[in-house]
């Protein structure tokens, strides 16, 4: 059971909750365009540390779940959300999750990420956001080919949403 979202009191801070489903597996089969991989997990990176995962999690679990907390800036195009978890400049903000194959001896070597732009988050949805302490990402982990997901995700795989109350 997940804890309520509420974050009355929130001192300035936006929780970002990203709530994945469809994870593609623990390994993945090779393809002309992917060399295929075992053992995969998938987890936040944080910013300048490649090694550095929040919640790494097996590919074959049923879902996944990250929260981070991030510092929203009122700029003149609208919020800049910064953290250590947050990617890229003003105006090109990401967060990364990062795939990869955890070795026996527990290291992971990254494989592939994929970027979930903070720019595509809808104008009223991230003044609500703000306004009410959460902000909560939906998306699938499996790509069109069955392969983990990479590359830029926008909507329409990614759903942005500021639950209220």
């Amino acid at each position: 059971m997940r804890p309520p979202l509420s974050r009355l009191g929130h001192d300035g801070q936006v929780l970002i909750r990203i709530e994945a489903s469809e994870l593609p597996g623990r390994e993945c089969g090779r393809d002309p365009d992917f060399p295929g991989y075992a053992n995969i997990h998938v987890g936040v990176q944080r910013r300048e540390r490649r090694e550095e995962l929040l919640g790494l999690t097996p590919g074959d679990a049923p879902s996944a779940a990250w929260e981070l907390e991030v510092t929203p800036t009122r700029t003149e195009p609208g919020w800049d959300l910064r953290g250590p978890f947050v990617q890229g400049r003003p105006g090109g903000r990401f967060v990364y999750l990062s795939w990869g194959t955890v070795g026996e001896d527990g290291a992971f070597a990254m494989f592939r990420r994929a970027k979930l732009w903070l720019d595509a988050i809808p104008a009223q949805v991230l003044e609500d956001a703000v306004a009410g302490g959460v902000l909560v990402a939906r998306l699938g982990l499996t790509d069109a080919k069955g392969q983990p997901l990479c590359a830029a995700v926008r909507p329409p795989l990614v759903e942005w949403s500021a639950p209220s109350g």
